[in-house]
């Protein structure tokens, strides 16, 4: 260490003469890389936290001997670029410990070094060592051949860190000269006298010692060592010009504390001068209760809120803006200067200031364990100067007192460690709990009088600065581990991460700054009236006899003079145009900074005391209080916006920006979280780029790209907190507890539990049933649920308000807009609420559920949309479009088949249920049919429901209105594509059994029963066929009651448009073939269920869309259907009371031969008709009495047909009818009177030609008879579910007559009974019957099978109500006096 003083004692003799000076003083040409254009002259800094930045000094040529503060500040940007470099290699080096010699393997793949660690860490081991002397070829000699074949390619890497080297130890040079030259030459450094120079001084100090303490982290000796090596390699073992002077460096600094305690010895009694000054500043902004007792931070007195200028404290309020630089001073100055920790007073600042930190930062997020360096390099030398206190006790009195301190100091150093690892969490919470309570008070003072917001504007820089440095020091701390140096482990520091404070500070400190921000017009104004009224202040001081008595130069009056016309040629601000005032004082600053620095220098004539003792004498501030101040307002004119970042900007947090991540998500929806602090969270990121250095243009795009995901990720949790939020009120617990509401068999379980049980204390709803019942929130003990709702309720609208509000975050070229954000939130929300309620955790969610909770999630949107400027429904209505149909609307104008269907997800998955569940029955649950009840039932659960509960009208409807028109046409899709396939099974069934089908149409005209039994069982998988037929009859009836749910959906929400559809639709020619437009209305209307005929329609148009019946077999189609007679499915058919069907559906195979035989029909006669067309000559007439005849030959067709069907089916029954075996015998006549009564075009007379009606009476006489209590409740249903057969029908050839050509039959009207005896026979076709017969025509296709009940009473009221009711004769009862009864089944 002797050898490097020595060294640094020749470099600074041999600099002092101008002409000696070396190439690394040549002033800023020396740092151009490091200074940027920025900083040349004129100079403005940009980081220091001084006055000397801010303004411009000018040397003052041989007359004056004053020091260029250009020098200062262009030193501290140099320090920062110089850690900048450092910084960065040790980010490319992945954080090397040069000390412990640890290296990671990346450390190696970087680079930088050679990839031979023997070698490497031999060298670094052995520094100072020169190679030769260290038998490399022994380490490693294949290493070192390697390392000399490619030592050009190593030297290039290696040329830019050895160039660092070379400018740190010049950097070591100049700064220390200029740092004993200030020491040396300025009269006072004490901040109420000098602040400016001070600070100036102060920070070069400061940017001294970290330069150098930082320097330790990388790994100096490798590089100097393997440079020089590889050098030597390439130029005959010559050593790099250079390599002895760095050695001699890095030695010198090897550790660097004691290096910095030597170079700095000679400065060390005025750093302790300074220190020694700011104490009482520092002790004050410890003291919290004083703080808040005194109001240093409120802008009205504390003890007087009527003075609302709070002028008390004004200079101390003042000073606090700089306590963070002066904590910094301290840790830095007795770490480097610790003899100055033997003066009285410095332990206690010491002892402060050590008790509430951990660790001391050099550079961004590097820092040094500050105890350890402390008991490490500063306690030795207590320790020796106790030692030499001491044993010169007995020589000298003052030997006693420094003793006495030296002992003391040495207690602190060594307990001050534990006190911190105690304490400075607990302090610095209070700390913070302070700030968050003047801040907030602060910030609603000023928003309620901005007006004095501009003469406090010191006092919020001092509160913004406080807060500021409590910010960075939490998260310096979170996660840091301290060891302790007696038992050599690492303790963790306990730092709260879920401090909700923190929130609140950075809160404050962004309202305070869009305050400021806001008013900034304000501010300049008072600024600008205030450097006015002080222009005419210093002239006046300038006039005084003691200023005259002073023999000022020519050069110091010239100035002051300037300074006056400065302040003088400000300009006024008048009325409003404040803001349009452009004042450029960078002069006026550079100007008063050259006097401070004449005054204030040694070597000058006149100094600091002269004119404080001219100037005060006349009782009012001296001529250096004045223009300091000035000074400072004047800062408040143009440099506001860059006082405002100083003091308030948060950019050092990037590189705390993780745990800031992790803090916010622990605190933002915490107990203490408040939504408000969202903004400041994201606004921090701001100014996260202005991290980067110029001198590393890499950080840029790095900065930058962690800042954009930073907010990335803060906006990812704000948005999963705005779900969380909305999902609490969505859920069962939430809004849905408000919602109970009895089911029926929750009712009636509950009355059975009441009435068991009579006991007075068991009256309580919750002991006596397990479901809540509606009202339970009133209880009191369920006010905790409640308030939790209003409390989320309340964060929820909170939240939608600020984010609504919130400024748009622009970090580099991204923006972002946080209303965007919120609105794609809650809809993508909402989305996947959608399809998660979709399905329960067994199956499909009933429809009229899902629809409730699609409708109180949407009530939630609707909370929220009233605190946003945009419209969510239109965006919970897109959700739902593009759940239902997500294809481009333009396809939707073409009646056309699409060959891809565009279908929403949640929709698709919902109709796909539906057909594979109710219609295929894949789960083998038993889905039965019940016409009674227009339902679906199952004798099992379908997933979680039975088929009821999910296939009913009630539900359909509430699937139409989640999925509207795109949903019931996705699923009319589907039923087509499952019925189209099963009547392809049919196409396929007539085609290979043609000629046997030929065969049994000949044998049933001619009679022949042996002969068609025989033809019969050659059909194969009749069975089958029957079952496929179900199948097809059971989506039918889906399809009925899904278009039904549709048209009743219709009604209600646009009644207009159905009422419309309904009254064209009895208007519409009835044409064959159809227009193609007839066509699209008809089956629009067909899928509201408002047509006559919605079965034979369906079926009609999935024929026409496959193509089917297109060929001669379709005309055997009855004798198809008619040999299902003789299957053995009857031997197992049972007719079901209850439900108004057969227990295996076969009655839905009586609405598949209907449908199907009136749509082939239609289809066949429209392809003859085409064929004759292209053979006809085109005469017009000709062809519209076609069309006529057509229809009318359909509807003939369609009826022979049937009629033909029902006489061979009957046939087949009766001929396999005997004693033995006739069990299947009532339920095939049951079934062919259901179709009789289920197709429009097959009069239910048609039945009695080949089965008497007494036995039809007495089959349902004998099932009603033994249910009376189902009887009961069929007589009390509505007419449409009236089970009374209708004995007649009318021809739908006479219907012609009205206009009406849509096939007609007689509605079930309670005032109407629609008998027929054989004295009407003769008016079956009477116009009057048949108007009659058209008044509920809509309702044709749901009618009923049904009981003959001719009991007196019954007969009696139907012959009132016929006759009342109608206008021609009164049909009579058939079987009025019959006395046919029940047949035997024995």
């Amino acid at each position: 260490m002797a050898k490097s003083r020595q060294h640094f004692s020749s470099q600074d003799s041999s600099m002092s003469p101008p002409a000696g000076r070396s190439r690394e003083w040549e002033g800023p040409s020396r740092w151009a890389e490091y200074l940027g254009p920025q900083m040349t002259p004129p100079t403005t800094s940009r980081s220091s936290r001084n006055a000397g930045p801010d303004g411009q000094v000018q040397s003052l040529g041989s007359s004056q001997k004053g020091l260029n503060m250009k020098w200062v500040v262009q030193l501290n940007e140099v320090a920062e670029g110089l850690m900048a470099k450092m910084y960065r290699l040790n980010q490319i080096l992945d954080y090397p410990d040069p000390v412990g010699h640890v290296f990671t393997e990346a450390f190696w793949k970087a680079g930088v070094f050679p990839n031979h660690p023997k070698i490497c860490i031999l060298l670094s081991k052995k520094f100072p060592e020169h190679f030769s002397k260290l038998q490399l070829e022994r380490a490693d000699k294949v290493a070192l051949d390697a390392m000399h074949d490619s030592a050009e390619l190593h030297l290039q890497s290696l040329e830019p860190w050895v160039q660092l080297l070379l400018d740190l130890m010049a950097f070591r040079e100049q700064a220390l000269r200029l740092i004993l030259d200030l020491s040396s030459t300025v009269i006072t450094l004490l901040p109420h006298q000098n602040s400016l120079i001070l600070h100036a001084f102060m920070d070069l100090f400061c940017s001294f010692v970290r330069v150098n303490l930082f320097s330790e982290k990388i790994p100096r000796k490798m590089v100097l060592q393997i440079y020089n090596l590889l050098h030597a390699m390439s130029n005959n073992d010559r050593d790099c010009d250079f390599y002895h002077r760095l050695v001699q460096f890095i030695d010198s600094y090897d550790p660097p504390l004691k290096g910095l305690q030597e170079d700095l010895n000679f400065v060390s009694p005025r750093i302790g001068e300074v220190l020694e000054a700011v104490g009482p500043v520092i002790f004050l902004s410890t003291d919290t209760r004083k703080l808040r007792n005194e109001g240093f931070l409120s802008p009205y007195h504390p003890r007087y809120p009527d003075i609302l200028t709070n002028s008390a404290h004004p200079m101390r309020a003042q000073d606090l803006a700089n306590v963070t630089s002066y904590r910094e001073w301290v840790l830095f100055g007795y770490l480097v200067c610790p003899d100055e920790l033997l003066r009285v007073t410095s332990i206690d600042i010491a002892m402060v200031v050590l008790k509430e930190n951990l660790v001391l930062t050099l550079f961004r997020d590097e820092y040094l364990h500050l105890h350890e360096d402390y008991l490490l390099y500063v306690l030795p030398r207590i320790l020796e100067s106790k030692k030499m206190a001491k044993s010169g006790r007995t020589k000298q009195k003052e030997a006693d007192l420094e003793y006495s301190v030296a002992k003391q100091v040495e207690k602190m150093i060594s307990e001050v460690h534990e006190q911190a690892l105690v304490s400075c969490d607990f302090i610095h919470r209070e700390r913070r709990i302070l700030l968050k309570q003047e801040i907030g008070r602060m910030v609603f003072f000023f928003t309620d009088q901005p007006s004095l917001l501009a003469p406090n504007i010191q006092m919020v820089f001092s509160a913004l600065c406080f807060a500021q440095s409590e910010v960075i020091w939490y998260f310096q701390h979170v996660g840091i581990a301290s060891s302790k140096s007696k038992t050599a482990r690492m303790v963790p520091v306990d730092i709260d991460p879920s401090d909700p404070t923190v929130g609140f500070l950075l809160d404050g400190i962004d309202r305070l700054c869009c305050l400021v921000r806001k008013y900034i017009a304000a501010i300049r104004g008072y600024a600008l009236s205030y450097l006015s009224s002080c222009a005419g202040r210093i002239r006046f001081l300038l006039g005084t006899p003691g200023m005259v008595a002073l023999d000022l130069d020519a050069g110091l009056k010239g100035l002051l003079q300037q300074i006056v016309q400065h302040l003088e040629n400000i300009p006024k601000p008048q009325g409003e145009n404040i803001s349009a005032i452009t004042c450029d004082l960078s002069d006026f600053r550079k100007d008063w900074l050259t006097i401070l620095m004449i005054v204030t220098s040694s070597r000058s004539s006149i100094n600091i005391r002269h004119l404080e003792k001219a100037t005060v004498s006349t009782g009012k501030e001296g001529l250096l209080s004045e223009g300091n101040a000035a000074y400072n307002w004047s800062r408040c004119v143009d440099e506001l916006e860059s006082q405002l970042s100083k003091h308030g900007s948060l950019k050092k947090l990037y590189f705390y920006h993780q745990h800031l991540t992790a803090v916010f998500r622990n605190t933002m929806f915490g107990p203490e979280g408040r939504p408000q602090h969202c903004c400041a969270w994201l606004g921090v990121a701001s100014s996260f780029p202005e991290c980067s250095s110029p001198i590393v243009p890499e950080e840029v795009t790095k900065i930058g790209r962690d800042a954009v995901l930073y907010v990335e990720s803060l906006i990812e949790s704000i948005m999963g907190g705005l779900e969380g939020l909305i999902n609490i009120l969505d859920s069962e617990g939430g809004f849905g507890a408000l919602e109970n509401q009895l089911l029926p068999e929750q009712a009636a379980s509950y009355i059975n539990h009441a009435s068991k049980v009579s006991i007075p204390s068991t009256k309580s709803p919750k002991l006596s049933a397990s479901f809540p019942l509606p009202g339970h929130e009133s209880y009191p003990e369920n006010n905790s649920s409640i308030k939790m709702l209003e409390a989320a309720m309340q964060r929820l609208t909170n939240l939608c308000s600020v984010l609504n509000d919130m400024e748009p975050i622009c970090v580099l070229n991204h923006v972002f807009v946080l209303r965007e954000y919120m609105r794609e939130c809650i809809l993508g929300n909402f989305r996947r609420r959608l399809l998660a309620v979709l399905k329960t955790d067994n199956d499909l969610q009933r429809p009229s559920v899902l629809e409730s909770l699609i409708r109180r999630h949407i009530g939630i949107v609707h909370l929220a949309e009233q605190h946003i400027s945009m419209d969510l429904t239109q965006g919970i209505r897109e959700v739902l479009l593009t759940e239902a149909f997500s294809g481009p609307v333009s396809s939707l104008h073409l009646f056309d088949k699409v060959t891809e269907q565009h279908t929403g997800s949640a929709a698709e998955a919902v109709c796909n249920w539906y057909i594979e569940n109710i219609i295929k029955d894949i789960s083998g649950a038993g889905i039965l049919f019940a016409p009674i009840h227009k339902c679906f039932k199952s004798t099992r659960p379908v997933g979680g429901y039975f088929a009821d509960s999910v296939a009913d009208l009630r539900e359909l409807q509430a699937f139409v209105r989640i999925f509207g028109g795109y949903g019931v046409d996705r699923l009319d899709r589907l039923l087509k594509e499952h019925t189209a396939a099963l009547l392809n099974c049919i196409d396929t069934s007539l085609r290979s059994n043609r000629e046997v089908l030929e065969a049994i149409a000949g044998s049933l005209h001619s009679g022949d029963r042996i002969e068609r039994e025989a033809s019969m069982k050659q059909i194969v998988d009749v069975d089958t066929l029957i079952e496929f037929c179900v199948q097809a009859g059971l989506a039918l009836a889906f399809d009925g009651f899904l278009a039904e749910a549709a048209g009743a959906v219709l009604e209600e929400g646009a009644p207009l448009m159905y009422s419309l559809l309904a009254e064209v639709v009895k208007h519409v020619p009835d044409e064959i073939p159809e227009k193609k437009e007839i066509r699209r209305l008809k089956g629009v209307t067909n899928s509201i269920g408002v047509v006559c005929d919605h079965d034979s329609q369906w079926v009609r148009s999935v024929l026409e869309e496959v193509g089917g019946a297109n060929d001669g077999s379709w005309s055997l189609l009855p004798y198809l259907f008619a040999t299902f007679m003789a299957s053995n499915v009857w031997n197992t058919t049972a007719f079901n009371v209850e439900t108004g069907g057969f227990n295996n559906n076969i009655h839905c195979l009586a609405r598949c031969i209907s449908a199907v035989i009136a749509g082939s029909e239609f289809v066949r006669l429209e392809r003859e008709h085409w064929q004759r067309q292209s053979f006809s000559n085109g005469h017009v007439g000709e062809t519209l009495d076609s069309e006529i005849q057509s229809r009318l030959s359909a509807e003939a067709s369609i009826k022979s047909t049937l009629q033909l069907f029902v006489k061979f089916s009957a046939g087949i029954i009766l001929d396999s009818w005997s004693e033995t075996n006739r069990s299947h015998l009532v339920a095939q006549i049951i079934f062919l009177d259901q179709l009789c009564e289920i197709s429009p075009y097959l009069p239910r007379s048609s039945l009695e030609l080949h089965v008497p009606y007494a036995i039809l009476r007495s089959i349902y006489s004998q099932y009603y008879a033994n249910s009376p209590s189902t009887l009961l409740a069929l007589l009390s249903v509505s007419p449409r579910h009236s089970p009374a057969v209708s004995l007649a029908h009318g021809s739908p050839v006479v219907r012609q007559g009205r206009g009406d050509s849509t096939p007609q039959y007689i509605a079930n009207d309670s005032g109407y009974f629609k008998g027929s005896s054989s004295y009407s026979q003769e008016h079956l076709y009477d116009n009057d019957s048949g108007n009659l017969r058209g008044t509920e025509n809509k309702h044709r296709n749901v009618r009923r099978s049904g009981p003959l009940d001719y009991s007196s009473s019954r007969k009696v009221k139907h012959v009132e109500g016929s006759t009342s009711g109608s206008t021609g004769p009164s049909p009579l009862p058939r079987f009025a006096v019959s006395r046919s009864g029940p047949i035997s089944y024995k």
